[in-house]
């Protein structure tokens, strides 16, 4: 290597570049495929559309880390060993908003909403420096911490069942909608002595659904926990930092052994198809749902500004604000190609940004090769059905870890926030921890509210960021220094 080039820029011969790019896609592989298995399943989609969600991210994982690595003009790219992928502080207000308009319209609704805040991303991203202040480690840990909290209710869903539908708890008794049907029966006959049955009148479910928490499932779940949890103790070095996606494969082979998983899907899918745009129709733009969506592009812009400038120190290259402003802007570039092709708002991946500190290779060619790679993968339908058909308990023991690591990571950052000369900072996060449990556990508190409204309020991940930014202004202030927020991001490293 010659000595005029930097690490960041060498060009690494092809063989290194493509072992190090497939390195780097699995590290993030389990991450980047779980938002579209959780808002295709939330949006109740088919199975093919949600494997086409999980193609479609694939690919833009893809375009999006190359034009971060590679660089596109000055105005895009932060030209740093950057992978992208989609952030999970989106996941909260996305399945809000799937919840009140299912199916393909509120996937064209939320798509709408992604490509608004991606273009209004681009325009926030310079001045993202001055927004810091309001930002401290303290919010960005209160606002991972629910962040965490908030997705691990998907976690558990996938192990035991939804509340609701096929695997809901409860099912309605055939004996008691038979004596309703009877007696229905016998109102339309106009007895007098059977008083009209009242409109909306429904029968309560309550025989037990053995489709619900079955042991056979729990049991699967807790061997990829099981997995995970071993590979992260006795694997070493780039095993243990795919542990997650390893559990994942275990899972998915002894639920095929035992018959509990289809390949139905696998063999109907084609081998190679192009990722089309607008795949549900043309988006549908609703100002309260891009409203929603910018607060979590301001949320995710401020955490990428502290992993590029933890970045910039692990591969010793100053991050200027110049640079800095075209690595965000390609965060909004990245959400609204997001939206085009199906997909949803992207940010840096900084599991590998731990796999640079793990590997010691600072090339940036090597995230350049990985995204040309996440391109390949997206373009091949069969390996996203094949994720699609692996059973929801087999993702549930990953997602417990996952999840979990999002929350701990929010932990992490708050145990560097002083709590003993700022006792303030207490209020701060508790209010705040306890305004983005509203919605999951009390999830009917917006029935009186104006509709209009619900997207940006049954979201526990924009109530707390809302709260924990206002009570930090009025108790701290409003002011930050750029080592306090290098040093969270590098706290948050597991994130």
């Amino acid at each position: 290597m010659s000595s005029t080039v930097h690490p960041v820029d060498e060009v690494l011969p092809l063989p290194r570049l493509a072992t190090l790019g497939i390195q780097h896609v699995l590290v993030m592989y389990a991450g980047a495929i779980a938002v579209p298995l959780i808002i295709g399943r939330a949006l109740n989609l088919e199975s093919h559309d949600v494997a086409f969600l999980i193609s479609a991210d694939l690919f833009c994982c893809g375009i999006v880390t190359l034009i971060q690595s590679f660089g596109m003009t000055q105005w895009f790219g932060i030209k740093m060993p950057v992978m992208m992928g989609v952030t999970f502080a989106a996941v909260g207000p996305m399945v809000a908003m799937a919840a009140a308009t299912p199916g393909p319209e509120g996937a064209r609704m939320i798509f709408g909403a992604i490509i608004g805040a991606g273009i209004i991303g681009i325009f926030l991203a310079p001045l993202v420096g001055k927004m810091l202040r309001f930002f401290p480690p303290v919010v960005t840990g209160t606002i991972i911490l629910v962040i965490g909290v908030t997705l691990m209710r998907v976690g558990i869903n996938w192990i035991f069942g939804v509340p609701a539908g096929l695997t809901a708890p409860k099912l309605v008794s055939a004996e008691h909608a038979e004596w309703l049907n009877a007696v229905q029966g016998l109102t339309q006959g106009a007895n007098p002595a059977v008083p009209p049955i009242p409109a909306g009148l429904q029968l309560a479910p309550s025989v037990n659904n053995a489709a619900y928490a079955p042991l056979s499932n729990i049991a699967v779940s807790i061997l990829v926990l099981a997995a995970i949890l071993l590979i992260a103790k006795f694997g070493r070095g780039f095993v243990a930092n795919i542990a997650v996606l390893l559990g994942i494969v275990i899972g998915g082979v002894v639920a095929a052994l035992l018959g509990m998983m289809h390949f139905d899907h696998v063999a109907k899918a084609d081998w190679f198809s192009l990722i089309s745009p607008f795949h549900f129709g043309m988006p549908i733009f609703d100002p309260i749902l891009i409203a929603t969506m910018v607060l979590v592009m301001i949320v995710s812009l401020i955490e990428s500004t502290g992993m590029f400038l933890a970045l910039g120190e692990l591969v010793d290259r100053k991050v200027t604000q110049q640079s800095l402003s075209a690595g965000l802007r390609t965060d909004g570039l990245g959400t609204a190609i997001g939206g085009i092709f199906n997909t949803f708002p992207y940010t840096s991946f900084s599991q590998n940004v731990g796999l640079v500190g793990v590997t010691g290779v600072k090339s940036r060619f090597v995230c350049v090769a990985a995204g040309v790679i996440l391109i390949i993968f997206g373009l091949i339908p069969k390996m996203s059905a094949l994720v699609e058909s692996l059973p929801t308990f087999v993702l549930g023991g990953a997602g417990l870890v996952m999840f979990g690591m999002v929350a701990a990571t929010g932990i992490r950052i708050l145990s560097n926030v002083d709590f003993k000369n700022k006792r303030n900072n207490l209020f701060v996060v508790a209010v705040s921890l306890g305004m983005g449990m509203i919605p999951l556990i009390a999830p009917n508190y917006s029935m009186w509210l104006p509709h209009a409204i619900h997207p940006l309020i049954e979201s526990g991940i924009l109530l707390a960021t809302i709260s924990s930014v206002l009570l930090n202004a009025f108790f701290n202030g409003a002011s930050i220094d750029e080592a306090e927020l290098r040093e969270a991001a590098m706290t948050a490293e597991a994130h």
